[in-house]
């Protein structure tokens, strides 16, 4: 079996990783490149496999740089089934009909601005039909589901806490009779958050594939940005300023709106100023996302679950309102009263938060809240770093604005965020790969995991393959077990057990009306099958969800 890395091994995006065995070929994920041009440039060149040999595909999570490529890979000859959460893949279907549209506006803009300039015209990454005509390859699963994808292996999708459907992907791969056990990470969120559960914690793992975003940076505590945010909104909102906030629109903008209907509805103190104060969310993609999250509130967490059992709906709030058409976008920047925009793109390389930075860096009594991870080359960066000045549609805009980050809303976990997850493992792992991470991100956390855990791990640099060894040999049904929670696989036992002797109570009072020999030869029967269902329960439950085994016993 092998590995190789095909994306987000030289920084935060692209995510895309090949397992190979003598007879198949699976992908997880398949992301865009973002950031500069020299990364963007990235999406355009071929994969570096074939696509139509690819049987399936793993998805970790709907964020573009994990989805973003899926429909040029249709498009360049896959065919195969794409497995991922259900929540996802309503997710998947917001992402890329949106990353299609806007790759066919921009090859527009490009080939007005190359036909005047006499120059050759360009073709778009992908268009809004080649994204539609990719969703029909999505195969929605529950978490905990126990999934056969092949006759080789395996998966099961745990919450990862990241965004609403992320997941760590627990993958067995069956070998000569044999069985080793792949975990990717995807993107680990943090503990503790609002909306998500916790990240899952696995036991087990022959090899580990392993965000690193935040390895060598620790988090704000989540309550201590909440009350920065406040503090800078009322602020900003005093001095006659508008508060902009680059927002991805999966994720870290429905954890902003929850927050603020929290504020909104526990601070009288401040009613008269929120009265006036209105917060836009001007990203239509964002606006259909949050719809999204509002139909999956299965998956949230026990916190909201019991808000909106309380009937209040923590996505929406009074002063909160969703813009979708470019008419309302453009009055947003004509509108002088205090107000709040969270607008996509997260990083500021493309979307309607251009236009509102474009309007409101130069203004001194506006501020600009980052609240999410900003990549190397990007517009977002560059004004985190001290830009005096940034272009913006060909313009020079003075950066005046206070400019805040406030990294205690990252979506991703920290450097102690990241070793406890690792931590959760019963037994070192025998290959432990970091990906999804700048150049001292990855080489510091390793650093860190082997001084905490004395756990060897191996940054990834580029485009690389490794051979993987197999160390903890499972037989398959140990594999099965492994696989199944054990609190479930007690409660099984315990259900035959009951059922067991029930039925032999049953039997034993009836014997006394029947052939005394006979009755106990039926008893003996009955109580070798159930002992002998108690036995192969495990085997039953590789063909079952871990949520229909129950109802199954």
């Amino acid at each position: 079996m092998k590995i190789q890395f095909c994306g987000a091994a030289s920084g935060v995006t692209g995510s895309c990783h090949l397992i190979t065995t003598d007879k198949h070929k699976v992908l997880l994920d398949c992301g865009q490149f973002q950031g500069s041009k020299a990364e963007e440039a990235k999406n355009y060149e071929d994969f570096p496999f074939d696509p139509a040999e690819i049987d399936c595909l793993i998805l970790s999570h709907a964020h573009i740089d994990h989805c973003g490529r899926i429909p040029l890979l249709v498009k360049r000859g896959f065919r195969g089934d794409i497995y991922c959460t259900d929540a996802t893949a309503d997710l998947v279907d917001v992402m890329l009909k949106d990353s299609g549209y806007i790759h066919e506006k921009e090859a527009e803009w490009k080939n007005r601005k190359a036909e005047r300039a006499g120059r050759g015209m360009v073709a778009p990454l992908y268009t809004y039909s080649d994204a539609v005509a990719s969703l029909k390859f999505l195969k929605p699963a529950l978490y905990d589901q126990l999934i056969k994808i092949n006759d080789e292996m395996e998966i099961v999708f745990n919450d990862a806490g990241h965004i609403l459907g992320s997941s760590i992907v627990e993958l067995w791969v069956e070998e000569n009779e044999n069985v080793s056990k792949i975990v990717f990470s995807g993107d680990i969120g943090m503990v503790g958050r609002p909306i998500l559960r916790n990240p899952t914690i696995i036991k087990k793992a022959d090899h580990v594939i392993m965000e690193a975003t935040y390895g060598n940076r620790l988090h704000p505590e989540n309550s201590s940005s909440i009350g920065q945010l406040i503090g800078i909104v009322l602020a900003t909102a005093r001095r006659g300023g508008t508060v902009v906030i680059p927002s991805f629109a999966v994720g870290r903008t429905q954890e902003l709106i929850y927050e603020f209907n929290r504020f909104y509805e526990e601070n009288s103190k401040y009613k008269d100023e929120l009265g006036k104060l209105t917060v836009f969310v001007d990203s239509p993609m964002a606006t259909t996302a949050t719809e999204v999250f509002r139909k999956n509130a299965q998956v949230f967490n026990e916190e909201t679950r019991d808000y909106i059992l309380k009937g209040d709906n923590p996505l929406d709030f009074k002063n909160l309102k969703f813009t979708r058409t470019t008419e309302e976008s453009r009055a947003l920047n004509s509108d002088t009263g205090p107000k709040v925009i969270i607008s996509a793109s997260g990083m500021c390389e493309a979307g309607r938060i251009r236009h509102h930075l474009k309007h409101n860096l130069w203004n001194p009594k506006s501020s600009i809240v980052f609240v999410g991870y900003q990549a190397e080359g990007t517009l977002g960066r560059h004004l985190l770093e001290g830009a005096k000045e940034v272009v913006i549609f060909g313009e020079t805009i003075q950066v005046n604005a206070e400019i805040y980050n406030l990294e205690g809303f990252s979506g991703h976990a920290d450097k102690d965020g990241l070793l406890s997850w690792l931590a959760g493992f019963q037994a070192k792992p025998v290959n432990i790969f970091l990906v999804h991470g700048e150049e001292n991100a990855k080489r510091d956390l390793a650093g860190t995991i082997k001084k905490e855990l004395g756990y060897d791990c191996l940054p990834v640099f580029g485009n690389s393959s490794f051979a993987l060894e197999k160390s903890t040999v499972l037989t398959k049904e140990e594999a099965i077990m492994d696989a199944m929670d054990d609190e479930l696989l007690e409660d099984i036992k315990g259900r035959i057990s009951k059922v067991h002797h029930d039925l032999e109570k049953i039997l034993y009072t009836a014997h006394l009306a029947m052939n005394a020999d006979a009755s106990r030869k039926r008893l003996s029967e009955l109580s070798n099958m159930v002992l002998e269902l108690e036995k192969t329960s495990i085997n039953l439950g590789s063909a079952l969800s871990k949520e229909d085994q129950g109802a199954a016993i």
